[in-house]
């Protein structure tokens, strides 16, 4: 018996360890001490900053003093276990929360020193961050009484039935720069600034950008940062960011945009379980500003090597082989690279000896935004082929941009480069080239040879002229010519024709932008894919009704369509389409199944609209 019973108290030991073996947390040593504090808070307001550690008990927790906020209560702490068990493997981790409730009272910019925790008699520091306490509302403070003003965190202000003014909810467009020389970059961003949350926004006339080279900078526009303008504290977006090249000097003006927004407010109804608040929205418009720059002319005399860069740059040229043969295809490449305008300069020109037969360059790119430019490199390759054997030069190779930090014109050179070409076998295809150019000279030089013997001459005295064959040879020429003619200054017509050739595209380049936010789609992108589809739609309808995009809007879309002869039906789809994704731009991302129908019903209603005769 006794054996029996050391024998089960065996197995039971053995069962215990392979339990507690299995409870181990699988990354018990991954122990962090992590802070989870705002970015943002308004004077006057209560915020809440928690520390959190992982995977271990800690004790004597200290956490630095904030200069402009006065601690109210803390350190709550709270812990938390979890276990997870998956494909056989028992993973658990044990959570501990310290938080602590301040109150802001001074505004500013202020870094908060690391929190200590003690764990296993070791300290272990949290990171450092940052904290900004933006003021109060000037309004509320000089009233005293922040009911009479709109305030972005009191629900009691925004109340259903009063009016939002200019000062509630404004788009602004604001320059890094107010002044700048022709290509030199700066940033235009396009705020919305609201005390009020944003139910849907749609663009009715975006800004123009006449006289600019604009490149668009990746974006994410949502409602997530406060920013205190004009002694005021709005919810800020960032619909649009550009990098802007003017192109011309003197003053140029961005003109303003139009935007319809749904706004939330909240009705006050009496009930059973006392006062109950219910957001409703309300239908504004609301128009941006306009912002000026002064651009002044790049100097002069300008370099004659200078093609319009502005920026810092640098050149190198390189041939891609030390051997040459005559008739075999050799590559140079240029390479421009640095930080401006680089994506929209051209390439110097290159002298190459005449006795090489050059073709045009390939242009390659690699260019991307960097901080608030673009920067990157610009390659030419230059296929050329030697004719002749010999010792040749390709001359150095100059090259002037505009430095905006010295305010002057800096000129680069490549090396000459030496080139020895020794005489090669000719394919075919390459010896033909060299005969085009230089052995018929040769030959027209000999003189040819007089023929003897029979040349098998004829006589014939029938008239040439009374034969029908003669006059075929007049009459079916002359046919083919006029039905040429016709056909030629019928395309001239239909191509001078601005409009018949943008209704004719439409369609094709609606495709291609559909085929760009199907990419997006397919990438998980949603806000790349929803701003892809609105370019397609409103470029697609501005082409098909000939009317630019800044004219569409909702109030005139409807009529438009109609009188090109769409139904009811297709109109109210196509605007429906357009609502989705204005409002899908500014809220919470869809799912892959939503951008799909959206997708499928543009693509629908396109190939109706391209099926309908116009009236």
């Amino acid at each position: 018996m006794r054996s029996i019973y050391l024998y089960k108290a065996s197995i039971v030991k053995l069962l215990l360890i392979a339990f507690v073996a299995c409870v181990t947390p699988a990354h018990a040593s991954d122990v962090s001490f992590t802070v989870n504090a705002p970015r943002q808070v308004v004077e006057g307001n209560q915020f809440k900053i928690s520390y959190i550690l992982q995977n271990a008990e800690g004790s004597s927790i200290k956490a630095a003093e904030i200069e402009g906020a006065t601690l109210l209560y803390g350190p709550a702490t709270s812990t938390s276990r979890s276990m997870e068990i998956r494909n056989g493997k028992t993973t658990s981790s044990y959570t501990q929360q310290y938080t602590y409730t301040y109150r802001a009272v001074k505004a500013g910019k202020y870094t908060v020193e690391p929190a200590t925790v003690m764990v296993d008699g070791k300290a272990m520091k949290s990171k450092s961050f940052s904290i900004e306490i933006l003021p109060p509302d000037q309004s509320a403070q000089n009233s005293g009484n922040q009911s009479q003003s709109v305030q972005i965190d009191n629900v009691n202000s925004q109340r259903a039935g009063q009016a939002v003014t200019a000062n509630d909810i404004f788009v602004r467009i604001n320059l890094s720069k107010s002044h700048v020389y022709e290509q030199e970059a700066l940033i235009c961003s396009i705020k919305l600034y609201t005390k009020y949350q944003i139910s849907s926004f749609m663009s009715t006339q975006q800004p123009s950008f006449n006289g600019f080279l604009i490149e668009e900078m990746p974006n994410n526009a949502n409602l997530n940062e406060i920013e205190h303008y004009n002694g005021q504290n709005y919810m800020v977006a960032e619909l649009r960011k550009y990098i802007l090249y003017p192109q011309q000097s003197g003053q140029l003006t961005i003109t303003s945009g139009s935007y319809d927004v749904a706004v939330i407010q909240y009705e006050e109804a009496n009930s059973f379980f006392g006062m109950i608040r219910t957001p409703v929205e309300k239908q504004i418009k609301v128009q941006s500003n306009q912002a000026s720059l002064n651009v002044t002319p790049l100097p002069t005399p300008k370099p004659n090597s200078f093609t319009g860069a502005v920026g810092n740059f640098k050149i190198a040229g390189k041939l891609n082989t030390d051997k040459f043969k005559t008739n075999e295809a050799a590559t140079y490449t240029l390479s421009i690279s640095g930080t401006g305008n680089i994506k929209f300069i051209t390439a110097p020109s290159i002298d190459f000896p005449s006795q090489f037969e050059v073709y045009d360059p390939q242009n390659t790119n690699n260019v991307s935004i960097s901080g608030n430019n673009m920067t990157g490199t610009q390659k030419w390759e230059y296929t050329f082929i030697p004719q002749y054997d010999g010792q040749y030069k390709i001359p150095a190779i100059e090259f002037s941009y505009f430095d905006t930090a010295s305010k002057k014109y800096v000129t680069l050179s490549t090396t000459e480069s030496n080139v020895s070409v020794e005489k090669g076998t000719a394919s075919a295809s390459t010896s033909s080239v060299a005969i085009n150019k230089s052995d018929i000279v040769e030959k027209n030089k000999d003189i040819l040879h007089i023929r003897t013997g029979n040349l098998y001459l004829t006589k014939s005295h029938k008239l040439i002229v009374s034969s029908s064959t003669y006059w075929l040879w007049y009459i079916i020429p002359t046919l083919i010519l006029c039905v040429i003619m016709f056909a030629y200054r019928k395309t001239l017509k239909n191509r001078s024709n601005v409009q018949l050739m943008r209704t004719k595209k439409a369609g094709k380049i609606a495709k291609k932008r559909l085929k760009t936010a199907k990419t997006y789609m397919e990438s998980g992108n949603n806000n790349a894919f929803y701003a892809e589809m609105l370019k397609a739609i409103w470029g697609y309808l501005s082409d098909k009704l000939h009317i630019p995009v800044s004219g569409l809007n909702k109030e005139n879309i409807e009529t438009e369509l109609l009188n090109y002869g769409a139904s009811q039906e297709l109109t109210s789809q196509i605007i429906n389409i357009l609502d989705e994704c204005e409002f899908a731009q500014y809220a919470p991302s869809q799912s892959n199944d939503q951008m799909e129908s959206i997708y499928e019903q543009a693509s629908d209603v396109m190939d109706k609209l391209e099926n309908t005769k116009k009236k």
